[in-house]
């Protein structure tokens, strides 16, 4: 299909760009549950930092686009996960988010494809026209891009959706998905929202979008897990000022683990997130070892999720026999239905009624 139809497929909303992908307006009501993935260093190892970056992932086929190690394993697993639960007759709830171009959707859907992947529908930015000297500083400026993608899907959706989202830390997604998490609970008065806004450099036209969209959309928080890639090593105490919802990894194998916790995946899953990353990107025995010791020892597993997965993990040979967490896990405290909210002895709030977003301390 040409590139220049991309307008003829798509929704426009100032720089955001939606392509829907299914066929109805209201099938998006019916879902209970919706991920909501970040394509960039998120999903897919590609930036948009430069014009260098941009011109070269532009150039890149679908075939040749890379994955961060493990994102295409683990959400065919989540997709099995939701079919296995739900009937595989209902579409798999999932959206993404890209600075890429519009220019580029056919690329990025056949890439998706190839991964076994079709989600609900994707947000795009209409990047290419920021090539201009004055507007140049806006093409790594993702703040009211990605709130206003946010906040378009959450119009789309039922009143009580939770959402489960995916983002890194090139990009300022914990403080976006955050925000969201704010603006749907309408925890800011308008004046302290404008003033947020206005410092994290969202431009005049966005905040009118933005605060049009509160308008639309029910007065409570949707948001129930958010998982941050640690792309560029940020410390992750950094982000208990986020609050315990919020679950910064390294690896995609951290972020199964935390899944299968929560009863979102089973154990041969995980195990194949893990085969896939040793198989395919070259991760260690040793490495993935540490990867659990990690979330034993930052007290995100729990107990349970520790004792169900390391004799499943050593039986496929994936830990050595003799592996053991560095310290004692502790037990959950907390459980609502399958999901885990607290483990014994936690003090930090599951999400924090008010978020200091406008000093960086990494």
């Amino acid at each position: 299909m040409p590139i220049r139809d991309w307008k003829s497929r798509s929704q426009i909303f100032g720089d955001v760009v939606f392509f829907h992908y299914v066929q109805g307006q209201d099938i998006e009501k019916l879902f209970d549950e919706v991920f909501v993935w970040d394509l960039d260093k998120t999903y897919l190892d590609s930036s948009w930092g430069s014009l260098k970056e941009l011109w070269r992932t532009a150039l890149e086929k679908a075939g040749q686009k890379r994955n961060i190690p493990g994102t295409g394993s683990l959400v065919r697993a989540l997709k099995t996960s939701w079919e296995e639960e739900r009937g595989s007759k209902r579409a798999f709830p999932i959206y993404f988010v890209t600075a890429s171009p519009p220019q580029m959707e056919s690329k990025i859907r056949e890439k998706l494809e190839l991964d076994e992947i079709l989600p609900l529908g994707a947000f795009f930015k209409d990047n290419l026209k920021n090539l201009k000297p004055k507007r140049l500083w806006r093409l790594t400026q993702q703040v009211g891009f990605k709130l206003q993608s946010l906040l378009q899907l959450r119009v789309r959706l039922k009143d009580d959706v939770r959402q489960v989202l995916w983002g890194d830390d090139s990009e300022s997604d914990a403080v976006i998905y955050s925000l969201y998490s704010d603006i749907c609970a309408r925890r800011w008065s308008e004046r302290e929202l404008l003033d947020i806004l206005r410092g994290l450099h969202v431009v005049g036209e966005q905040t009118d979008t933005i605060l049009d969209l509160q308008e639309r959309i029910p007065t409570n928080d949707p948001l129930e897990k958010i998982y941050i890639n640690l792309a560029t090593d940020t410390d992750p105490d950094y982000y208990l000022k986020f609050g315990r919802r919020m679950v910064p990894t390294y690896n995609t194998f951290q972020a199964a683990l935390d899944l299968l916790q929560d009863g979102r995946l089973k154990q041969d899953q995980v195990i194949r997130v893990a085969q896939d990353m040793v198989t395919n990107y070259g991760f260690t025995n040793e490495e993935l070892e540490s990867s659990f010791d990690n979330m034993v020892r930052r007290q995100v597993l729990g107990a349970g999720c520790v004792s169900e997965m390391l004799p499943v993990l050593k039986g496929q040979g994936l830990f050595t026999a003799d592996f053991q967490p560095s310290i004692e896990p502790r037990q959950v405290e907390t459980r609502v239905g399958k999901r885990v909210y607290a483990l014994e002895g936690m003090h930090e709030p599951w999400g924090p009624e008010h978020i200091d977003y406008l000093n960086e301390f990494r």
